[in-house]
C-alpha cells in the first residue's frame, strides 16, 4: 500500500466537494464515507434533491474545535492524506479501509483510540480505485494544539502492519536511506541547459567517489576540487579556525545572478555531512598494516570482498553486517572511478541506498568494514598501475557480485525493501559489466570475453564428494559427425 500526504489547506467544504465530485486525475465511483471519528454513517453528507450532497453539517462538525483553539489554530488546519492499494492487491471492503484509516490516525497521533472524543476530527473518503482519502481538521477537540511529528514515516510504519495483517502486496517504505532527489525545478533547469542529470546528482557522485577514496578531511576536499569542483568551507562563528561543513558547486551552474549554485554535503546524502565523514575517517575505522604493490591491488580487493560476504548471514546477522554494507559503497565508488566503467558507475548509483544505514545511524566500525575502506583507498591510489590484468578485473567483480547479493538477502531479512531492491539492482549492473560484448573487428578479446570462452555456462558447481565405492559415470560417446560433402 502507498500513502501520502497530499498537503495542507484550508478549506475543508471545497476538499470535500472534490471528493464527491467526478474526479480529474480517476474517476469517481460511488463517493461516500468509510470511516471518521464519528461512525460513518452519522456523518455521511446528505443528498439533495438535484443529485448533489449537502456539506455544510459535515463541514460546520469538523471546524468546530477550529473555533475553540482560537489564535493557536495553524493558518492551513487541512490535512490531506491519500492511501491506495498496490496494483496486485485485491479490492478491499468498507471495513477493511476503516480499519487502515483508524490505524494511521492512531499512529500519526492525531486521533489515538480512546481518544476519538479528545482527537482531531476526520473522515475517510473512498471513491473507488481501490483508495481512500483522509481529511483532518487540525485542532483538538480537547482545546489542546494538535502536533505532527513525520508523518509521513508513521504513516508507512501503519501501512506496513496493514499489509501483514491482510496479506497485501509489501510496498517499499521510506527510511531515510534515499539520498535528496532533485526538486522540479533542478530537474527542468536541467533539461534547459541539456544536462544529462541534475547538478545535485553529479555532485553527489563526486563526494561520494572523493570521500571514498580519502582517509582524511583534507584529502577529501583536495579531491573534489581535483575533480574540478567548487569548494567552499563553513567555519564555526565562535572559532573561525574550526570548519563545521562544507558545500560544492559546479562551475558552469549558476543562478539568475550569476553565482554558483551551491549544495551542502547533508543535503546530498545523509552520509555525506561533514560529522558522518568525519567519523568515518576516524582513526578507530583505519585500515592498517602493508600496502601491496600495484600489481596486486585488485588480488587484494578480491580478497577483501570475499571475506566480507562470507561474514554475512541474513539468517543471522551479526554486528559486523551494517558496516560492511556501508563500507561495500566505498569500493565499488573506487572502482568505477578507476576503471572508468559506466556500468560500474550505475552499479555505484544503484548500491548507494542499500549501503546507507536506516535513519541516519552509523553502525559501529567492524574489522570487515575497515578492511574493505582501506580496499577503496588501496583502489584509488595504486589499482590504476593493474590495468595490464584485466582477468584481475573480472575475479575482482565476481566477489562484488557475490558480496552485493549477500547484502541484498541481509536486507531482505531486515524487513528494509527499499535497500534490497537497490542492492539487486546493483547486483544486476554488476552483472551487466562482466557479461561478455561482441568483440570488434582487430579487437583484442576483453577478460569478460576470455572468462564466457573458458566457461561458456558460468563458473561449474561445486560437485559433491564421491561416496565410497561408487563407480565414477562412464562418459557418454561422442557424436559421430555427419561427412561433409554434397547429398546423394
Amino acid at each position: 500500500m502507498i500513502g501520502r500526504v497530499l498537503g495542507r489547506g484550508s478549506n475543508p467544504a471545497g476538499l470535500l466537494y472534490y471528493l464527491y465530485g467526478k474526479g480529474k486525475t480517476c474517476r469517481h465511483v460511488s463517493p461516500h464515507l468509510v470511516a471518521g471519528w464519528r461512525h460513518p454513517a452519522w456523518l455521511e453528507p446528505p443528498a439533495r434533491p438535484g443529485g448533489g450532497r449537502d456539506f455544510r453539517y459535515l463541514t460546520a462538525l469538523l471546524t468546530q474545535p477550529l473555533a475553540l483553539a482560537g489564535d493557536r489554530a495553524p493558518d492551513k488546519p487541512v490535512w490531506h492524506c491519500a492511501v491506495r492499494a498496490a496494483p496486485g492487491d485485491p479490492d478491499l471492503g468498507d471495513g477493511a479501509w476503516m480499519r487502515i484509516a483508524e490505524e494511521i490516525m492512531h499512529r500519526t497521533g492525531l486521533s489515538r483510540r480512546g481518544e476519538e472524543g479528545r482527537g482531531v476530527r476526520w473522515v475517510a473518503v473512498h471513491h473507488g480505485s481501490n483508495h481512500i482519502h483522509i481529511v483532518a481538521v487540525l485542532a483538538r477537540q480537547d482545546g489542546r494544539r494538535a502536533a505532527l511529528h513525520n508523518d509521513y514515516y508513521r504513516i508507512g510504519e501503519a501501512l506496513r502492519d496493514m499489509e501483514a495483517e491482510y496479506g497485501l502486496v509489501a510496498v517499499a517504505r521510506s527510511d531515510r536511506t534515499a539520498a535528496r532527489r532533485p526538486g522540479r525545478a533542478e530537474a527542468e533547469k536541467a533539461g534547459r541547459t541539456q544536462r544529462a542529470e541534475a547538478p545535485r546528482v553529479t555532485l553527489q557522485r563526486h563526494a561520494a567517489t572523493a570521500a571514498a577514496a580519502a582517509g582524511s578531511e583534507a584529502e577529501f576536499f583536495g579531491l573534489l576540487e581535483q575533480a574540478g569542483l567548487r569548494v567552499r568551507l563553513r567555519r564555526s562563528t565562535r572559532d573561525p579556525g574550526q570548519v563545521t561543513g562544507y558545500a560544492i558547486a559546479l562551475d558552469d551552474d549558476k543562478n539568475p545572478d550569476g553565482e554558483p549554485v551551491w549544495y551542502g554535503g547533508g543535503k546530498l546524502a545523509a552520509d555525506l555531512s561533514l560529522p558522518k565523514l568525519r567519523a568515518r575517517w576516524d582513526p578507530a575505522r583505519a585500515g592498517s598494516g602493508p600496502r601491496p604493490g600495484p600489481a596486486a591491488a585488485w588480488d587484494h580487493a578480491a580478497a577483501a570482498a570475499a571475506a566480507a560476504s562470507g561474514q554475512l548471514d541474513p539468517g543471522q546477522p551479526g554486528p559486523d553486517a551494517g558496516d560492511i554494507a556501508w563500507a561495500a559503497a566505498d569500493v565499488l565508488r573506487a572502482a568505477a572511478a578507476v576503471l572508468g566503467s559506466p556500468a560500474l558507475r550505475l552499479a555505484a548509483d544503484a548500491y548507494d541506498r542499500a549501503a546507507r544505514p536506516p535513519w541516519g545511524r552509523l553502525p559501529p566500525p567492524s574489522p570487515a568494514g575497515i578492511q574493505l575502506r582501506a580496499t577503496a583507498r588501496l583502489i584509488a591510489a595504486v589499482a590504476h598501475a593493474s590495468r595490464d590484468r584485466p582477468l584481475a578485473h573480472l575475479t575482482f567483480l565476481i566477489r562484488m557480485i557475490a558480496l552485493i547479493e549477500a547484502v541484498a538477502e541481509l536486507r531482505q531479512a531486515q524487513q528494509h525493501l527499499a535497500q534490497a531492491l537497490a542492492a539487486q539492482a546493483a547486483a544486476r549492473q554488476l552483472r551487466a559489466a562482466t557479461a561478455p560484448g561482441p568483440a570488434r573487428p582487430g579487437q583484442a578479446p576483453s577478460a569478460s570475453r576470455l572468462a564466457a570462452a573458458d566457461f561458456p555456462a558460468g563458473p561449474p558447481a561445486r560437485l559433491p564428494p564421491p561416496q565410497p565405492g561408487a563407480r565414477p559415470a562412464r562418459p557418454a560417446p561422442p557424436a559421430r559427425r555427419r561427412p561433409r560433402g554434397p547429398g546423394p
